[in-house]
């Protein structure tokens, strides 16, 4: 068993008693740092994904230059659609673009549940030489997006802002749809655990659009299926569900096997600590937006957060990624600000 040299995170999600609370940021290893656009430059989005080299390369940026407590894999959610035989690209200026969205059951019975070897194995060559590179240095988050938020993709065909399409198809062709964020948790299923036997040490769902579901229809279609995923890998890892806008269900998320919950910058601190009972470790929730204040102004402002969350049994973070336009020593504020609580 490997002996990692940081292990604050970890414990965080054990629940155990912590001088600080640990901190990494959501899209830490990415858009505003000037590493990762010269190779932006160089590469598209998912030549980065697919090639084991740079998908690494890219994990340890930040660790070596802004320093947070956890790193987390470079990769995206929707290499899981891609490897179900849904046509994904990244088109700039645009984000995801399918074209072929999934609109009837016939196009549901043309997506296949993939092998994870033969599919997505260049994320596992990924994570082994991320471990190398990181050298036992701080844990590795390895991630997947929430069956629901991966249907809301694939049947809206890009981004939105009400998903309308999407859930049109879950409340018409309920059957339909039911089938389709089956397969998606299957292979999810699948996926994280390869993950997890290839050396991650956590793994963090992302319920992106979760918050656009009322509460009766966020049971059904996404938290019934998150939930499978978290039966399925809690015995081996700890989980993190991260629900943007999906307050609402806490106190259901709370009950379940995951080791924290994700808190986006709508939700206080107060308020997720009532809503989740008050025993579970949270994660979160420091609007990315905020990080264009002026750095004494963002400090003043993380200590403000801790204190409101409390030391133990919180993981401090962004309430959703970080913005291409912040500037790395306003990052570095963030994460410095957090490794001074209590010095």
């Amino acid at each position: 068993m490997e002996t990692l040299k940081n292990n604050l995170f970890l414990k965080a999600l054990d629940g155990e008693t912590v001088a600080r609370p640990p901190v990494w940021m959501m899209r830490q290893a990415g858009r505003y740092l000037p590493e990762f656009m010269a190779l932006k430059k160089k590469y598209d989005f998912f030549t980065r994904c697919r090639t084991p080299e740079l998908a690494s390369d890219i994990t340890v940026q930040p660790i070596d230059i802004v320093q947070p407590d956890a790193a987390i894999l470079f990769s995206d959610i929707l290499v899981i659609p891609q490897a179900m035989n849904i046509e994904v690209e990244m088109k700039n200026g645009i984000g995801p673009w399918l074209p072929n969205p999934i609109r009837s059951q016939k196009d549901v019975d043309q997506v296949i549940v993939p092998n994870i070897h033969e599919e997505l194995g260049y994320v596992m060559d990924a994570i082994t030489m991320t471990k190398e590179k990181l050298n036992n240095r701080v844990p590795l988050i390895g991630f997947a997006g929430s069956p629901w938020t991966i249907l809301c993709y694939a049947v809206q065909g890009q981004g939105s802002k009400n998903f309308d399409l999407a859930k049109g198809f879950c409340f018409s062709q309920p059957e339909a749809a039911h089938q389709l964020l089956q397969k998606i948790t299957d292979t999810t299923i699948a996926y994280l655990k390869e993950k997890v036997k290839t050396g991650v040490n956590a793994v963090q769902i992302f319920d992106s659009w979760g918050g656009m579901l009322s509460p009766v229809d966020y049971q059904e279609f996404s938290w019934h299926y998150i939930n499978q995923i978290v039966e399925a890998l809690a015995p081996l890892t700890k989980v993190i569900v991260f629900g943007k806008g999906c307050w609402f269900a806490m106190g259901e998320m709370a009950k379940s096997k995951a080791s924290a919950l994700g808190v986006d910058w709508t939700c206080s601190a107060r308020n997720a600590r009532y809503l989740s009972g008050g025993n579970i470790t949270l994660q979160g929730n420091f609007d990315p937006s905020r990080l264009l204040s002026p750095i004494p102004d963002i400090k003043k402002m993380v200590k403000q957060m801790i204190d409101e969350f409390g030391k133990d049994k919180y993981v401090v973070n962004l309430g959703h990624g970080i913005l291409p336009n912040i500037p790395v020593d306003h990052a570095k504020a963030f994460i410095d600000a957090v490794k001074e609580y209590g010095a």
